[in-house]
């Protein structure tokens, strides 16, 4: 099963080689919705708080300072807990 990874914090040097100041930027509000990924994304969150389920999985909370790999054909339900800010790239 396609696992979401979390690096939590993860150093200046490696935030500033991904280039993740660069990444667009994407905020939601206070919501639940599913979310599947077509493709691979990578986040790192600067605001908010997330509780991501997969499908037949156990809910993986995700904060700020968490850089995270949503694995391609991820089926997942969302939970935006605090409005979220996030940096994000596809592929």
């Amino acid at each position: 099963m396609s696992q979401i990874t979390i690096e939590h914090n993860p150093s200046e040097e490696k935030l500033k080689e991904l280039g993740v100041a660069n990444w667009s930027i994407w905020e939601k509000e206070v919501s639940k919705f599913p979310l599947d990924f077509g493709i691979k994304e990578t986040a790192y969150i600067l605001e908010g708080e997330i509780l991501v389920t997969p499908k037949g999985g156990e809910p993986v909370r995700i904060v700020p300072g968490d850089l995270v790999v949503f694995p391609v054909g991820l089926q997942s339900n969302w939970e935006v807990v605090k409005p979220l800010r996030k940096h994000y790239k596809h592929g």
